[in-house]
């Protein structure tokens, strides 16, 4: 698959050592040493050698801005090997007989806000929906910090608006139905990956699960491709075709 080009941004899709050792250094960065756990020995783990990887570069600079994992599923059946099945129930997925995308550890390098940079990798991935005819886009969203007290306004938002019941399988979870009554009356902040999953027509697990290793709080969340709004879906296909050949 050919790169995307936005403005001063590249998105690509690669395996390469040597980029995915790039990518290990930025999650590093913003998953760990953000949040002061540098003595942990590095944000590598099984699944990275098994994943494609999307890189967004500044093409003026060279600087890695943004990055992310896709695992890659045939169909629901197979879901039992993903990311996310170590904390959730994934039992209601596994009927999908269209292939299944994973996204994981998907972040933006904190000195590179750029709006353009989401968008550019939203496009690739869409050209990887589409390329690989996915019916459902999926992954854990993340929020900083494991407390769920500074994101309980974020959660009950979700819980009101956005809540799909899928068993949780973690041992440390809260569940989210409950506090649906506790929904302020206006979107609270939220992540921007998981903003955009929302936008787009994304449900949330009816849990969280407290992630110690990382520090974090974090949601499943599923994008069923046929759910995306007409226009958006439109809006997407066009930044996706840019500098498009197939590969």
């Amino acid at each position: 698959m050919q790169p995307l080009t936005l403005g001063i941004y590249q998105a690509r899709l690669t395996r390469s050592d040597a980029d995915v050792e790039r990518a290990l250094a930025l999650r590093q960065l913003v998953f760990r040493a953000r949040r002061g756990l540098t003595g942990t020995p590095g944000d590598a783990d099984r699944f990275d050698e098994t994943c494609d990887h999307v890189l967004v570069t500044n093409t003026r600079t060279g600087d890695l801005v943004a990055c992310c994992r896709v695992l890659r599923f045939a169909s629901g059946q197979h879901l039992s090997f993903s990311y996310a099945a170590q904390f959730h129930d994934l039992g209601s997925l596994h009927q999908i007989q269209q292939p299944l995308i994973e996204l994981g550890r998907f972040c933006l390098h904190p000195n590179h806000p750029d709006p353009d940079i989401l968008r550019l990798a939203w496009g690739l991935l869409t050209r990887l929906v589409d390329h690989d005819h996915a019916r459902l886009l999926f992954g854990c969203t993340s929020f900083d910090g494991a407390d769920p007290i500074p994101h309980r306004p974020a959660l009950a938002w979700l819980a009101r608006h956005h809540l799909r019941p899928m068993p949780a399988l973690a041992p440390d979870q809260i569940a989210l139905a409950p506090l649906a009554a506790q929904s302020p009356d206006c979107p609270p902040p939220l992540p921007p990956l998981l903003r955009t999953y929302l936008a787009m027509g994304g449900w949330v697990s009816d849990h969280a699960v407290i992630d110690h290793d990382l520090n974090t709080l974090h949601v499943l969340t599923g994008l069923d491709v046929t759910a995306v709004p007409p226009a958006r879906a439109r809006a997407l296909r066009a930044l996706a075709a840019l500098s498009h050949t197939d590969g």
